[in-house]
């Protein structure tokens, strides 16, 4: 007489965790992680973009700064070095104002989709 026997073996935790892992790494392009891939993007290209804006305007301010520093006390140069490090002194005032200028900007210009992307994320994840 011919039997038939089925057993049944349910994963235990440590092998569904395996699964799970394994299972995240192949379906890394659901949609949730897009758009969140895409929410850190245009968050960092918000503060990046002004951080650079500012850093720029304070680097090239130090410079010129330390230019008329060194013509002044290098070189007994004084009307020139003094003239360039006050238009050194410039840029490196400026910067702040820069850089609140472009992130408010970009705030402006990405805030409209980095709220609607974090208002789907927190919905899905609900």
């Amino acid at each position: 007489m011919d039997k038939f026997q089925y057993t049944y073996s349910a994963p235990t935790e440590d092998e569904r965790k395996e699964i799970e892992s394994i299972r995240r790494q192949y379906a890394s392009s659901e949609q949730g992680e897009e758009k969140l891939a895409r929410l850190r993007k245009l968050n960092a290209r918000v503060k990046n973009t002004a951080m650079c804006a500012a850093l720029s305007l304070g680097i090239v301010g130090l410079l010129l700064f330390g230019a008329g520093m060194s013509l002044t006390l290098a070189y007994g140069n004084y009307l020139v070095g003094i003239l360039l490090s006050v238009f050194g002194i410039l840029p490196m005032i400026a910067a702040n104002p820069v850089y609140n200028a472009v992130l408010k900007r970009n705030k402006k210009k990405y805030g409209e989709e980095i709220l609607r992307l974090s208002k789907e994320l927190l919905h899905e994840r609900k």
